[in-house]
């Protein structure tokens, strides 16, 4: 690196410290997203787990007694006035008793909006309770004549789970690690618009121009800056994840979510070659926009491409292809090295080379544009 490229890096770098505030709403993310992200993760477990009672109303409950006492024992039960009552209604039918009697085909019936999301969790575990119910007298039925229930299930399934509890957090470990990455696109954003936009409205860079420096040392400059505060977001995010996921109950659901010093180390070297092309994409945007509104705009729909990209390969049906693609292929090795599992070198050296080759067409794309008067000035 030549002294005049150290020069303008230091230039940028200290431009930016200044302005904190700037610098700070860029690190907001790294510093209070895992912590959200495990609050609400906390929350959602405490809810699955430790699951609230059910109030609804229930017509005819007298003709079934011990279907009452049957949902009650699964925390479902009947309320004439509450103020947690779910507008949830379970019809007994009026012979209910005479058709259990005859061991015919008794009816009940479940009013609900079923449109509600927040009546969803309830009804399905209401219709869970009634089938378990049904289920349970039908093995009593069988067995009241003689005959094995076993019969009615010719077929029985053993599954062996051979996961690790570092591998059975699936879509929960993808959404982590997602998080982390994202760190690299959003803390080097603000920095990356006021440096090429920012600096236009304010007739700066006409003037740096004017220096004895060459545009490509400049742009480099620049692109080193802001991938450098990307990589500072993502040391921070993985810093503060290291706290505070551990205090989430990952156990309840039988997996555990452990950011190693490995996932660390690898997650750091990767994501500096992420940070460098999120640098180069932004700072390629953000001087094409027109002003410095415009390029916050732009970078809003822009970063949306990497973030889909790296959503997608977190999902059961992404394509094989997707792992050899730029960053969504460094995330894909991330989830790996996180799960416990192993990963092809050559698949992520590949996606890493074109991040990189991505990153250079785009820092000479930045070259070009600064020769122009046009972008310079603004016209």
């Amino acid at each position: 690196m030549s002294n005049r490229v150290k020069a303008l890096l230091r230039k940028e770098i200290t431009d930016a410290v200044r302005d904190k505030r700037s610098l700070m709403a860029g690190l907001y993310y790294a510093l209070f997203t895992p912590l959200l992200l495990a609050i609400i993760f906390s929350a959602v477990i405490n809810k699955v787990t430790n699951p609230e009672d059910i109030e609804i109303t229930i017509t005819n409950g007298s003709d079934a007694s011990q279907l009452i006492n049957y949902l009650g024992d699964r925390g479902i039960f009947h309320r004439d006035q509450s103020s947690s009552l779910k507008r949830i209604e379970l019809v007994i039918g009026k012979d209910f008793s005479a058709q259990m009697n005859r061991s015919e085909s008794a009816e009940v019936t479940l009013i609900a909006d079923q449109s509600e999301d927040n009546l969803r969790s309830a009804i399905s575990r209401i219709r869970n309770a009634l089938q378990g119910y049904s289920s349970e007298l039908a093995s009593l039925r069988l067995l009241s004549r003689g005959i094995n229930p076993e019969i009615t299930r010719p077929l029985k399934v053993n599954i062996e789970d051979q996961s690790t509890p570092d591998s059975k957090g699936g879509q929960l470990l993808g959404m982590v690690v997602l998080t982390i990455m994202l760190s690299v696109f959003i803390s080097g954003m603000n920095l990356a618009i006021d440096t090429s936009a920012g600096e236009r409205e304010r007739n700066s860079l006409a003037l740096l121009l004017s220096h004895p420096v060459s545009v490509r040392q400049l742009v480099i400059a620049k692109t080193l800056a802001v991938a450098s505060f990307g990589v500072l977001g993502l040391v921070l995010v993985m810093f503060v994840s290291k706290i505070v996921y551990p205090f989430v109950p990952w156990q309840e659901f039988g997996f555990s979510i452990n950011i190693s010093m490995k996932f660390m180390i690898v997650t750091l070297l990767v994501g500096s070659t992420v940070a460098i092309f999120a640098a180069s994409m932004q700072l390629f945007v953000s001087f094409m926009a027109k002003s410095f509104k415009e390029a916050q705009t732009y970078l809003t729909f822009v970063i949306f491409v990497p973030m889909a990209m790296s959503y997608a390969v977190t999902l059961d049906f992404a394509v094989d292809e997707l792992r050899w693609a730029p960053v969504s292929g460094q995330l894909q090795a991330l989830i790996d090295i996180a799960k416990g599992k192993d990963f092809l070198v050559f698949q992520l050296v590949v996606s890493c080379l074109t991040t990189l080759l991505l990153s250079f067409a785009l820092l000479f794309g930045m070259e070009k544009l600064l020769k122009s008067e046009k972008i310079v000035f603004g016209l």
